[in-house]
């Protein structure tokens, strides 16, 4: 029954019982995850780039050591391919490392430094993130500890829902505007970290185009130092070989007499060697001549010395010697004899006639060294060109001359034109790269006006590098000037890059602004989620007091109306009154039973349900719900029995109520749904289940396994002989019966097996929710109101256990659930669960013979008998019983049998007089010479049957079943004689005759109905109508042997009075032990303490916690039932 109602004061409408709460997502909840995955991929990345960093950087370490040793290696090959290079030469060219490759490598060692402090930046960069990361997870892992360590603070406020919703509400403006402003600085902090994005990706884009810039200029410098370089060795190379030709001419030409060599000759030999000296266009040798030897010179050799013609020249095939003029008079002259075919044109022409040439002339035979012209055209040719000249000295120049001694001793000049254009063309066209930069070569001794040698005429834009190009003239300096010929392309990679990073820093900004939105949002929502969960925590106060409240005053008046019939039917009444009354008592139990069953269901669902923690007897509680249950099922027309399994432990820990209210629940549908058959209720260890073990399985359980696998016929082996379904099917989805427990702890497998109208397969998944009836017309057929199953289920779980049913419809079912108890004491046992237990030493010893056709119904049976130490012997029929019966009366046999005990199916008609007549004829004729020895029938019967009546005579007794044990031990006793089995019942009238009672209580039908019940049990009561009067009554000393004391009265409550009368007593108590008072003035009492029981109609608050921590001994509830009032003054009055 749902409770759906307005409270005043809150305006919230209350949910229904079976409402399942909503989880509200939080901090915690719809956003965590993507924080979760983007911290992910954040790690990720910087694990990538750190280890490219460190890759790249390890791989720079090694190339920067490989760069300079590769790069001569490349140009030595080139050198010893190209130009027939010998490794000697080569030598002698690495020892002529100038000072700009030297600038060049120091330009490389501060790029690479550069290099390196870069990397060094960005391995900075990189641990920074890392420490932030680990910040981040830290900071994660903190709030992650707080969260944990604030939820059981959170727990304990929800565990006290006596909230004040107005002190809440004032404190919510403050905690709303804290929240605002840390949001305002979480999106100050955003910006400042998306504006750093912005500036990283901008300094990512300037760093990495700035490297790119480097790079270019770097590969720009390598190439021109390279094409430059090669230019000078080549250059020297053959500045060598023409040094050596002048020592040649020197040797051969002045050094012999007569000359060894001529025209012809010196032109061959001069082409025969061109390939030593590949750069140059052409060699030739100019003598000496002064004005006192020009005519003796021109008449020796047949021509007369020309004058070098400087302007611009008609093309070399039409020059023409002859038409030269002769040059003019002058010191000395430097006439060519010697040339090489390609210039032989120059053949007659005097070098000192030409103003670079006469220079070049006076400087060569005055250092020594080969020296250089400035550029100009060379003769017959539009190309730009360089003469080197070297001075031919007799052989008698002394080592160390001067340059007087050398001008002196100088013979001639031999000199080598180098045309330049050709010469660099030739070097740029084996060079598969020429065609990437444009080169340029200019003579910049004249730093003012440098003479370009080659190239084209470009703009002086874009990057250029200039590289150094020694010769070998120091007073002549050459440079080459490089420049690509395309654009630079756009940095894409640095674009990419810093526009990537734009994207990420814009991406994550906008993704932490909106969590910082989500944020807001979440906490605006969490604000509203608080202010509703004050007010619907007040309301479930409002609503367990309004339960409370209501199960109160319903209690209240059917504690008179029960109470009253009672009396009522105490009295003499006819027949048709006595039912009438019964009638009346009977439908306010059952509403009582109702309204418990309900505020149970309440309790579960607001999560106040608590478990005690006792060690109680199993078998009591079953011969309890046994006992309770068994007037239903005489009624019916059923078989009842309960069986526990020797492998149980009698005495368990747990809470002994909610265990029996499980049962109960199980057994009362049970009994309400089954019209013939029986119920079967046993109990078993569910390591009895473990496949690998079977040995530790029980008899009862082996019986219903081997008619699952066999397919025995159940009728023969079932309790009553219906069919029954496979009650192993209802716990195979069980995850318990697979784990472990802890040693202390076992569970409990719990069947109860009927053979009722079954449940329709399309209910059976639906029967455990409240309110829910596996037809609608069972409501009406057999009434209910469906909780009992869904608080069964609730209390199950509860106890960690599990619950399941196999049903088919027409033959019945069986429900099974598993919990877990702990292992009880036996010195720690309830004595309120005693009341049943009856000694059984008295049949310590004693044999029994059980007679039925059914083996499972047999082994209950003697499960019953051997709880009271009897040994047991089982036969399927009367016409074995004979011979057992028979041998038992001869009094050579060593063993006899004390009592037979007949199953109402076995007593036939063929044989029922078989077995008496032999018991009487043996009693008749005195062959029986102890008559002690025989033994005692007794008849097992569900029911009285007319059937019977006729051998009551012959028998010793009838056992009414269900079998338990107190109704066993009063039969036994009262048919062996064993006993006085008349005094032996501990009734609460034993305990409570005499006893003085003291009842509080404001109403005066509850006062009225407490008093009748007491004295119907023999009590003295008095009673009085509050509080107050109950502190006058108890002052010590007094009379009373105990109180009953109402909860809820006007001015002073029960528990309020109960404190004031425990401080009343401890006053005494310590006057008596500090011998202020003595112990006569005060009745003998050594020690004050007055069982107060409380009275209450309110199940919900009827905890016995609450009561004792105001000093009560216990509770009973309002109306009295037997058995509670019993367990609850047995523990005072039980030993008197």
């Amino acid at each position: 029954m749902a409770l759906n109602c307005k409270l005043s004061g809150f305006k919230v409408r209350l949910p229904s019982d079976n409402a399942k709460p909503k989880k509200v997502r939080g901090f915690t909840g719809g956003w965590k995850w993507w924080m979760k995955l983007l911290l992910f991929f954040l790690v990720l990345g910087i694990i990538i780039v750190s280890l490219w960093v460190l890759s790249e950087k390890r791989d720079d370490a090694g190339s920067r050591k490989e760069e300079i040793s590769s790069l001569w290696e490349e140009q030595a090959r080139i050198l010893k391919e190209k130009f027939n290079v010998s490794k000697n030469q080569l030598q002698a060219l690495a020892s002529l490392f100038s000072k700009s490759d030297q600038d060049i490598l120091q330009m490389k060692v501060h790029h690479w430094k550069c290099e390196e402090n870069c990397s060094r930046l960005i391995i900075c960069l990189i641990k920074i993130c890392w420490w932030v990361m680990v910040g981040i997870i830290a900071g994660c892992r903190i709030s992650d500890f707080c969260g944990r360590f604030w939820s059981p603070m959170q727990k304990e406020v929800q565990l006290q829902p006596q909230v004040n919703l107005y002190q809440w509400q004032k404190q919510q403006p403050h905690s709303q505007g804290s929240s605002k402003v840390s949001a305002m600085w979480m999106r100050k902090l955003l910006y400042m970290l998306v504006l750093g994005g912005i500036a990283l990706s901008i300094w990512l884009l300037w760093s990495m185009s700035k490297n790119v810039v480097l790079r270019r200029r770097e590969t720009l410098a390598n190439m021109c130092d390279e094409r430059a370089r090669m230019l000078q060795d080549q250059f020297n190379v053959s500045m060598n070989h023409v040094h050596a030709l002048a020592i040649l001419v020197s040797t051969f030409h002045h050094g012999k007499k007569p000359s060894a060599i001529d025209q012809k000759t010196f032109a061959e030999y001069a082409e025969r060697t061109a390939f030593e000296r590949p750069l140059t266009s052409g060699v030739a040798y100019a003598l000496k001549v002064l004005h006192s030897e020009r005519e003796q010179f021109e008449k020796q050799h047949g021509w007369t010395i020309k004058k070098m013609e400087i302007v611009d020249q008609s093309p070399v095939e039409d020059y023409i010697p002859a038409k030269l003029d002769p040059s003019p008079i002058q010191d000395e002259y430097a006439p060519v004899i010697f040339s090489q075919e390609t210039v032989s044109h120059i053949i007659s022409i005097d070098m000192m006639s030409g103003k670079e040439d006469r220079d070049n002339i006076l400087r060569a035979r005055a250092s020594g060294k080969g020296v250089l012209t400035s550029p100009f055209k060379l003769l017959k040719s539009n190309h730009l060109g360089v003469v080197l000249t070297f001075a031919v000295y007799n052989t008698d120049l002394p080592p160390a001359a001067t340059p007087r001694q050398r001008i002196e001793a100088t013979e001639g000049y031999l000199g080598a034109s180098y045309d330049v254009p050709s010469l660099v063309e030739k070097l740029l066209h084996q060079l598969a790269s020429k065609q990437t930069i444009v080169v340029n070569v200019y003579d910049t001794t004249n730093v003012t006006a440098p003479i370009k040698m080659y190239g084209p005429t470009v703009a002086n834009v874009g990057m250029v590098h200039i590289s150094n190009v020694d010769f070998g003239d120091p007073l002549r300096r050459h440079e080459m000037h490089c420049r690509f010929k395309e654009k630079p392309p756009l940095p894409w990679m640095a674009i990419t890059s810093s526009v990537g990073a734009l994207v990420i820093t814009l991406l994550v900004g906008y993704i932490f602004y909106a969590a910082i939105n989500r944020i807001e949002k979440v906490e605006d929502d969490y604000n509203e989620m608080m202010k509703l969960k004050v007010q619907a925590e007040a309301a479930d106060v409002a609503k367990s007091q309004f339960l409370a409240t209501v199960s109160h005053e319903i209690r209240t008046p059917m504690n008179g109306v029960l109470g009253m019939l009672q009396m009522l039917m105490d009295t003499e009444l006819d027949e048709t009154q006595q039912d009438y009354a019964l009638t009346a008592h009977a439908s306010g139990k059952d509403l009582i039973s109702l309204i418990n069953e309900v505020l149970d269901q309440a309790k579960i669902e607001s999560g106040r349900l608590e478990l005690e923690a006792v060690s109680f007897d199993l078998h009591a509680v079953l011969d309890n719900v046994l006992s309770l249950s068994c007037g239903k099922a005489h009624k019916k027309g059923i078989e009842f029995a309960v069986y526990i399994s020797g492998r149980v432990p009698e005495i368990v820990m747990g809470d002994p109520g909610r265990f029996r209210q499980i049962i109960t629940n199980l057994v009362g549908n049970s009994i309400k749904f089954t019209e013939r058959g029986h119920i079967l209720v046993t109990v078993h260890l569910t390591d009895e289940l473990r496949e690998d073990r079977p040995e530790d399985m029980d008899e009862v359980l082996k019986e219903h396994k081997e008619i699952v696998q066999n397919g025995k016929d159940t009728s023969y082996n079932t309790l009553s002989g219906y069919p029954v379904v496979d009650r192993w099917k209802s716990w195979e989805n069980f995850r318990s019966l697979n784990g472990t427990e802890a040693s202390d702890i076992m569970r409990l497998l719990v069947t109860v097996e009927d053979t009722g109208v079954g449940i329709p397969y399309d209910a059976q998944s639906r029967i455990f929710q409240p309110f829910m009836q596996a037809d609608s017309s069972t409501s009406r057929t057999y009434g209910g109101t469906g909780i009992g199953l869904s608080i069964s289920k609730c209390l199950v779980e509860l106890m960690h256990g599990e619950i399941g049913v196999v049903s088919e419809p027409g033959i019945g079912s069986t429900f099974t659930f598993t919990a877990a108890l702990a292992k009880g004491q036996l010195n720690a046992l309830d004595m309120k669960w005693y009341q049943f237990k009856s000694t059984v030493t008295e049949f310590q010893g004693l044999r029994a013979l059980v007679v039925d056709g059914r083996s499972i119904r047999a082994k209950i049976t003697s499960y019953h008998l051997q709880r009271l130490g009897i040994s047991v012997e089982t036969t399927f029929s009367l016409k074995t019983a004979f011979s057992y019966t028979s041998n038992n009366c001869n009094a050579g046999l060593m063993t006899h049998f004390d009592m037979v005990l007949v199953e109402e199916d076995a007593w036939s008609k063929e044989t029922s007089l078989a077995l008496p007549c032999l018991i009487n004829e043996l009693r008749q004729n005195g062959r029986d010479r102890h008559p002690e020895d025989c033994p005692k029938i007794l008849l097992l019967a569900s029911s009285n049957t007319t059937e019977l009546d006729q051998f009551k005579s012959t028998i010793d007794g009838v056992i009414k079943k269900p079998l338990c044990l107190s109704l066993m031990t009063k039969s036994f006793q009262q048919a062996l004689g064993i006993g006085d089995w008349r005094q032996r019942d501990r009734s609460l009238r034993s305990l409570l005759n005499g006893k003085q009672i003291l009842v509080v209580d404001d109403n005066a039908v509850n006062r009225k109905v407490a008093a009748g019940t007491l004295k119907k049990y023999g009590a003295i009561v008095t009673c009085v109508e509050s509080g107050k009067a109950a502190l006058g009554m108890l002052q010590p000393p007094h009379k009373f042997d105990a109180c009953f004391m109402d909860l809820q009265m006007p001015e002073m409550d029960g528990f309020e009075a109960t404190r004031e009368v425990r401080s009343m007593e401890n006053k005494v108590n310590e006057q008596i032990r500090s011998q202020v008072e003595s112990v006569g003035m005060l009745e003998n009492v050594v020690h004050w303490h007055t069982p107060i029981l409380a009275m209450t109609a309110d199940v919900i608050q009827a905890t016995q916690e609450e009561y004792m921590k105001c000093g009560m001994d216990g509770y009973v509830s309002k109306p009295f039932e037997e058995e509670q009032l019993y367990s609850a003054v047995a523990p005072f009055f039980g030993s008197g």
